[in-house]
């Protein structure tokens, strides 16, 4: 019963094979059970693939199982079409197109594997990648808010110069009071004069001034503050919510750029191993020589091929002798006088009939 299963699946005439002997039946199971194993390789390549890109079990199941049947019946097609020749040349070029899609298979049954064999050092590069997008993201990022905040805190800096500049002039005129007070300066006399009076009060409308100067300063400058915290919390959401996408980024050709990123030898004789699977059948029936079943095979078909040459060749030789007949026969009506007559009659009478009709009709419209 296995037998028979990889016999069908090698695409061979089961009704012409058990005709042939134990050997070459079991030539075309072997070759039916490496396209049913390449079929089911493709299955469990592909549903990872797709695993990777729906990140769920059944729908990566469904699709890979419907990917599978589809490569299983394109080797069998493959794999039934190549008929054996006397000529090996014949037989490669008619394999040729057939080895170029098996190239093609190949690559995208082993493309998926890679990615599992090689899951680790893919995480590892697409970490090292994440890394460098959130830094990237972070700068990128910064870029639209680090001149503004840099501008607030110039002015916060301006500000307090303010601050200090007016301090240092209200100290200053503190100074120079007391030192009028003490007479070590000014008009260098002991006591509290007139002149140590108007110091005074330029002192104090200066410090009047100072704390006024502060208080609106303060105000100010907590007003900026708030502002440079908003757009703090603005960067700190743009990078949060963005972040997301960046940890995200691992999907199906995240994946394969990262497999290019690897060294690529063993990625390379991974391809080949598929590649010498999924071109197994096709070697094995390139190099098997002419069996009995390719033998009966190319005799069913010349059957066929001349049976219907005959019948070809018979419905012309039907349609020939037709036209001649046919030809002969309306030549001799031709010069027969009874039919000459006859139909002369029916013309006459035809004749008669559109006049007389032309006639009442002309009467009716009087």
């Amino acid at each position: 019963m296995v037998q028979q299963f990889f016999i069908l699946c090698s695409g061979a005439d089961t009704s012409i094979l058990k005709t042939c002997s134990n050997g070459e039946q079991n030539k075309y199971a072997g070759i039916g059970a490496t396209v049913f194993f390449t079929a089911l390789m493709a299955f469990i390549a592909s549903s990872y693939a797709l695993y990777t890109v729906f990140d769920n079990v059944y729908t990566s199941v469904f699709f890979g199982l419907i990917w599978g049947l589809l490569i299983f019946n394109l080797d069998r097609f493959i794999v039934s079409t190549i008929k054996k020749r006397n000529s090996f040349g014949n037989e490669l070029l008619q394999a040729t197109p057939r080895i170029a899609l098996a190239v093609i298979i190949a690559v995208v049954i082993s493309k998926p594997l890679e990615m599992k064999i090689f899951e680790k050092e893919i995480n590892q590069v697409l970490l090292e990648q994440k890394n460098e997008m959130t830094l990237a993201n972070k700068n990128q990022l910064a870029l639209q808010y680090t001149p503004a905040i840099e501008k607030l805190n110039a002015d916060i800096t301006q500000l307090k110069n303010e601050i200090a500049r007016k301090t240092a002039e209200t100290d200053a005129l503190y100074d120079t009071y007391i030192s009028e007070a003490e007479g070590t300066a000014g008009t260098l006399k002991l006591g509290k004069g007139p002149v140590y009076e108007e110091k005074r009060q330029k002192h104090d409308a200066a410090l009047a001034e100072l704390q006024q100067l502060k208080e609106n300063n303060k105000q100010k400058i907590s007003a900026i503050e708030n502002q440079i915290k908003t757009l703090n919390a603005e960067y700190s959401d743009g990078v949060k919510n963005s972040q997301p996408v960046i940890d995200g980024f691992d999907g199906l050709m995240a994946r394969i750029n990262a497999l290019n990123e690897l060294p690529w030898r063993p990625s390379f004789f991974i391809f080949l191993l598929f590649l010498a699977i999924e071109t197994s059948p096709i070697i094995a029936k390139l190099l098997a020589s002419k069996g009995p079943y390719d033998i009966k095979l190319e005799d069913e078909e010349h059957m066929v091929h001349t049976w219907a040459q005959q019948k070809i060749q018979q419905r012309n030789e039907i349609l020939a002798t037709d036209v001649a007949l046919n030809e002969k026969i309306y030549s001799e009506i031709k010069r027969e006088e009874t039919v000459y007559t006859y139909k002369k009659r029916k013309a006459e009478e035809l004749f008669i009939l559109q006049a007389d009709a032309f006639k009442d009709l002309q009467a009716k419209q009087l």
